[in-house]
């Protein structure tokens, strides 16, 4: 039953090599979803390309579904998986400064990597720029580490806040995707075709 190593079926010293091996997996998987290009990032933004939506969508979905499944059939301890801790206003106000970079960058900071593997420019100004921000902000902690403690819920999850069983608030975020992948099939076609008409 996992997770494998909480349970000692895979040796705790692995722990690093399989994150390696997922990493490369999921840059891969990245760069395949067309993540290392800044315009197909930013479009979710301006509308004409929600590629980034559908892919996390689609990646939330899976892992979920697959979770749960997972725990029925007893394959899975959903106790041992670990959940970050939730710190509200200061998760809050760090979404919407990593939103203003993700617009005006065109990159976050995994892509950002992707970017630089394929030999991006504009990818490798983009995390000289991250690498500035963090060490400022290391600087800076001691200034604000109050806040970035403040609001801690501990690890809760959705289920946990709203009571919704999970089984529940996964058909409804399912439905929720679906509806999402509907609707901005249309914005994109719309978007796309203002472009078009503005350039003639």
């Amino acid at each position: 039953m996992g997770p494998l190593i909480p349970n000692g079926i895979i040796p705790a010293g692995w722990d690093f090599v399989i994150a390696i091996l997922l990493g490369i997996i999921f840059g891969f998987l990245l760069e395949a979803s067309g993540f290392s290009s800044s315009r197909n990032l930013a479009g979710v933004f301006y509308g004409y390309n929600f590629v980034v939506l559908r892919v996390f969508f689609t990646a939330v979905i899976v892992a979920m579904t697959g979770l749960l499944y997972f725990d029925y059939l007893g394959w899975i301890d959903l106790s041992k998986i670990f959940i970050l801790p939730t710190f509200l206003w200061p998760m809050i106000i760090g979404g919407v400064i990593m939103g203003i970079g993700f617009v005006a960058g065109g990159f976050c900071p995994g892509t950002s990597f992707t970017g630089i593997a394929i030999g991006k420019t504009d990818a490798l100004f983009f995390t000289i720029g991250l690498y500035i921000g963090i060490y400022i902000f290391s600087l800076a902690f001691p200034l604000f580490e109050k806040f970035y403690t403040s609001g801690n819920l501990g690890n809760v999850t959705l289920t946990d806040v709203t009571g919704i069983p999970a089984s529940w608030f996964a058909a409804a975020f399912t439905v929720i995707a679906l509806a999402a992948f509907w609707g901005t099939m249309f914005i994109e076609k719309k978007v796309r075709k203002n472009i078009k008409e503005y350039k003639f």
